[in-house]
């Protein structure tokens, strides 16, 4: 890697989905703590990383003026995660793409360095986060030349994050120790007892 590592890596924030248990709203864009939720994951991942993109499919107006550039799908819609990733990649010379949700807005500043440190370590290919108990094949960093390695996959029909995974070289980084980092948001309920918790922490 670079000096700096940051300038080899691009960031994405994957928003594309279609969020069917937060009866279908774009979760990126739900208000949290008086922001986007999505507000908060970039303001702890752009530090990190040279560029920073939004992966989405909907509401692409919105997500640009939170001054990131917006890539959407490349191979049909709403696949997951996995062609969120193919079209950061397309959209970009970096040789390596850090991905993160927009519903786990409580990110570790730092993120890129753990998972860049594992990935040298292992000399791999990719690299993915691990809690303690399991991966968390959302929180990844992806050589980028693997990008047409992606695209056969998923032209070939294949979803499953994992499958696609074991097909190349894997470091995992450990975060047992930051477990806030995989609370997500997938229901009213969730996102009501984190506005709470994060209203609560700001009142200190």
């Amino acid at each position: 890697m670079q000096d700096d590592p940051r300038l080899a890596i691009v960031g994405v924030i994957l928003a594309g989905g279609r969020a069917e248990r937060m009866d279908g709203q774009d979760k990126g864009l739900l208000a949290l703590a008086g922001q986007p939720m999505v507000a908060h994951v970039i303001r702890i991942l752009r530090p990190q990383i040279g560029e920073l993109l939004i992966n989405a499919n909907r509401n692409l107006d919105t997500y640009r003026a939170l001054d990131c550039r917006v890539v959407s799908d490349d191979i049909g819609q709403f696949l997951g995660p996995l062609a969120g990733m193919l079209a950061a990649m397309n959209a970009t010379r970096a040789a390596y793409l850090l991905t993160a949700p927009c519903d786990s807005p409580l990110l570790p500043e730092t993120y890129a360095h753990r998972m860049v440190t594992a990935l040298v370590r292992d000399q791999a290919e990719l690299c993915v986060a691990h809690d303690g108990n399991r991966l968390q094949p959302v929180f990844a960093l992806l050589r980028t030349e693997l990008r047409n390695s992606l695209k056969e996959y998923l032209e070939s029909g294949e979803r499953k994050i994992d499958r696609w995974f074991a097909r190349h070289r894997m470091a995992t980084a450990d975060f047992a120790d930051y477990p806030t980092m995989f609370r997500n948001v997938n229901t009213p309920e969730e996102l009501a007892v984190l506005e709470q918790e994060m209203n609560s922490r700001s009142n200190l």
